[in-house]
């Protein structure tokens, strides 16, 4: 209890500069930012150790929109939302009036009369999952200047086109507890590599959100991917200049074995190309069935030309010491288990299986900082208070 208050009182002097604003893109944030989201998910994931109950809301609904299939995002949204106090529902887009042509203007206010949280994943189209939840935003804030909303809900990107900050967010916690904070980060390098998958138009966001979140702690970033598969060159700009200000390093290659040379960390993921996400958003958007399946099969035709973008345990033993940590988002594609041939050799998988649901376990938390962080001035102080009382989330 000592050791979680000292958390606590570190944090009660912080200004939160974030305060009644959407976390959209982590490049939006500033460090001091960052390490605030980074600091209260882990007094919020202490407090759930000591058995101490959070719930900074009596009532109150958040919202998710996901427009894209979901396991871990969707239930750690739920979750977060739960150990704040919030009752979760699911918008349908297909059950409510959004799918006889209601407008995004009218729908933010319909679901936000009582809402204090709305998240969205919006990942498919290129080009738009940022610019919806900015549309969503800005109606938001027509409602309640306009005295229609009493609060503003505070919008969580939980995956869009550009980035994936709730999982990039707690992928660094995941290394933060693994070295022990973000300063013994610096000089340490991370491969994030494209590995084969036999599916195809899977995100950029993933990659885009690493590279642009690594390089902001002096992290030596090594992007790789074979010829043609590169990521948002806007994006990539800004990953580079991030390394400059922060003293680390930022490379791009198109091997993935020069990735993995004396890495601390690697992060094999599989991505459709760029060009073919922008391909790909316009047969979307035309709804044209048969442009899709012939682009599909490009996509796994080309994909198949680098089964051996997998990560191995040859590639493995290129790494710092041969014991990298091995990271992914998941689910992975795993060679002879959920696939033929995939993303990353079972044997590897099997070592790090239980790593990769710590890492994923970090993000519940991560969602939940970010929320408090928007909708309290003083979010520590707010903690302060339950420690204090003695709040027991389960009472035995």
């Amino acid at each position: 209890m000592k050791d979680l208050m000292k958390m606590i009182r570190t944090l009660e002097s912080s200004e939160n500069s974030m305060f009644g604003k959407d976390f959209l893109l982590t490049w939006e944030k500033t460090d001091a930012e960052l390490q605030l989201i980074l600091e209260l998910a882990q007094i919020l994931k202490q407090m759930r150790i000591e058995n101490i109950s959070p719930k900074v809301f009596d009532s109150g609904l958040a919202v998710s929109m996901f427009r894209d299939k979901s396991t871990r995002t969707r239930f750690s949204f739920a979750s977060a939302c739960n150990l704040l106090g919030l009752a979760v529902h699911d918008l349908d887009e297909e059950k409510s009036q959004l799918s006889h042509g209601e407008t995004n203007r009218e729908t933010a206010n319909m679901i936000s009369f009582l809402t204090e949280v709305i998240g969205i994943r919006d990942d498919m189209y290129l080009g738009e999952g940022n610019r919806f939840m900015r549309e969503m935003g800005e109606a938001l804030d027509e409602g309640f200047i306009g005295g229609v909303l009493p609060r503003r809900p505070a919008i969580v990107n939980l995956q869009c086109d550009l980035d994936h900050p709730t999982q990039s967010m707690a992928d660094l916690l995941h290394l933060v507890n693994e070295v022990g904070s973000t300063e013994n980060l610096k000089n340490k390098k991370i491969a994030m590599t494209w590995a084969y998958s036999p599916s195809y138009g899977k995100p950029l966001s993933v990659p885009q959100g690493i590279i642009t979140l690594m390089t902001r702690f002096g992290m030596n970033v090594h992007l790789a991917y074979p010829p043609g598969y590169d990521l948002i060159p806007e994006i990539v700009d800004i990953a580079k200049k991030q390394a400059r200000q922060s003293n680390g390093s930022f490379t791009v290659s198109n091997s993935m074995e020069e990735a993995f040379h004396q890495a601390d960390f690697v992060y094999p993921k599989s991505w459709a190309p760029f060009e073919v996400m922008k391909q790909r958003t316009v047969l979307l958007k035309n709804s044209d069935v048969s442009g899709l399946k012939d682009l599909e099969k490009v996509g796994l035709d080309n994909n198949a030309k680098y089964k051996n973008w997998e990560c191995d345990e040859a590639k493995m033993r290129l790494t710092k010491d041969g014991n990298a940590l091995y990271m992914h988002c998941l689910p992975a594609d795993i060679s002879g288990v959920s696939c033929v041939k995939g993303e990353v050799q079972k044997e590897v998988f099997e070592k790090y299986r239980m790593k990769t649901y710590l890492q994923a376990g970090y993000k519940p938390y991560i969602i939940a900082a970010m929320m408090l962080a928007a909708k309290f001035k003083k979010p520590a102080e707010i903690l302060s208070k339950f420690v204090q009382r003695k709040t027991f989330r389960v009472f035995e």
